[in-house]
């Protein structure tokens, strides 16, 4: 009998995320791995750490899908899973250790301990020799200070990447998997619209994105969680998934279920199906940009407010935001209403003086360009 679908679904996902990884390493189809020592034919369940009932094959744990999980020789191009204790990573983990050996991929993961709840860095360890027990290897526990810029949501995004980045930095990791899903790209949608932050906001989470790949963007959550019941793998319910005082909590435990109960089933997929033609859109946009950007730039380094002119808007506003970011201004601080300001600057130019925009730069139009500059320089 084969796995549970929820089992094979995820698999399958993290299957094709991690073929490309190899194919993009140069991992030849068929690279060796170890051979077990033994196959014996019953296999327990998942047990905590420490466990007689652990079972090893070779220098492997047992997989708690029943097979015996043969890692890839020392030196194989290695692949981190983010894993934060919940059913979606903890899932995501479990399909990574089964399916990365057989295509010549070593597997490890990072816990992120933010150190927002008591008790936090006893449960990343946990995690870690949860995840030990299926065979990652290396697997780490990374506290990080959560500052205060841009929210506590932002700030612990922002310290949780840097930790991520680092680690992959340090191992020399392809990839960072992370474990997103379809849920939480309907959850990013409904927050774009609410900030009216335009088409880029509304495409997502981009399934990959630098060293960072999202193999579970098209499964729900539900799935996940099947996945982890049918293994008997533990799963840790952050308790700010709950929390009201954060804006996406409210949006996955009040605006979603609101939405489906007046529009009917199938909310979340049309908005992460909204998200992937957004993306369509968003991205041959920003293709235009950066060629009209090169077009229309100085030898100064400024913007020709002529040639911006005779852009479409949404063209326009692109390199417009392009020019922000150059100067200095941080991406997440950088909002529709800002960029809609520098527009007045080519559109509605009626004499006004410098914009001041995040990260302290400043944009002006002087002598028909547009100059973006940080004020301290």
């Amino acid at each position: 009998m084969g796995p549970h679908p929820a089992v094979a679904a995820i698999r399958l996902a993290v299957r094709r995320t991690l073929a490309d990884l190899a194919a993009e390493a140069g991992v030849p189809v068929g690279a060796p791995v170890r051979a077990p020592q033994s196959r014996p034919a019953a296999a327990p369940a998942l047990v905590p750490a420490g466990s007689a009932a652990t079972t090893l094959i070779g220098n492997a744990r047992r997989h708690p899908s029943g097979l015996p999980r043969t890692p890839a020789a020392p030196g194989a191009p290695l692949v981190l899973v983010a894993v934060s204790g919940g059913a979606d990573s903890m899932a995501l983990a479990t399909a990574t250790a089964f399916e990365a050996p057989k295509l010549g991929l070593r597997v490890g993961a990072v816990t992120v301990d933010h150190g927002l709840q008591a008790g936090s860095a006893e449960r990343a360890e946990l995690v870690a020799v949860r995840l030990r027990e299926l065979g990652l290897d290396p697997v780490e526990a990374v506290p990080v200070q959560v500052g205060r810029a841009g929210g506590p949501e932002n700030a612990a995004r922002d310290a949780r990447y840097a930790a991520l980045d680092a680690a992959a930095e340090r191992h020399g990791a392809l990839a960072v998997l992370l474990g997103h899903t379809r849920d939480d790209q309907a959850e990013t949608v409904l927050l774009g619209l609410a900030r009216g932050s335009g088409a880029r906001s509304l495409a997502g989470m981009p399934a990959q994105k630098g060293r960072y790949r999202r193999p579970l963007l098209e499964l729900d959550r539900a799935a996940t969680r099947q996945a982890c019941s049918a293994q008997s793998i533990p799963v840790w319910d952050d308790p700010h998934n709950t929390d009201p005082a954060y804006t996406r909590s409210r949006v996955r435990h009040e605006v979603l279920p609101v939405l489906e109960k007046h529009l009917g089933g199938g909310v979340v997929e049309a908005l992460a199906r909204t998200a992937r033609l957004f993306r369509d859109d968003a991205d041959a946009l920003d293709q235009w940009a950066a060629l009209a950007e090169r077009d229309l730039r100085t030898a100064e380094g400024t913007l020709d407010v002529p040639k911006l002119a005779e852009l479409p808007p949404a063209v326009r506003r692109r390199v417009l935001r392009r020019a922000a970011l150059r100067a200095g201004c941080p991406a997440g601080d950088l909002f529709a209403r800002h960029l809609e300001s520098v527009d007045l600057l080519v559109t509605g130019w009626r004499g006004q003086g410098p914009l001041h925009l995040p990260g302290g730069v400043e944009a002006t139009r002087r002598c028909g360009t547009l100059v973006f500059r940080r004020q301290s320089d």
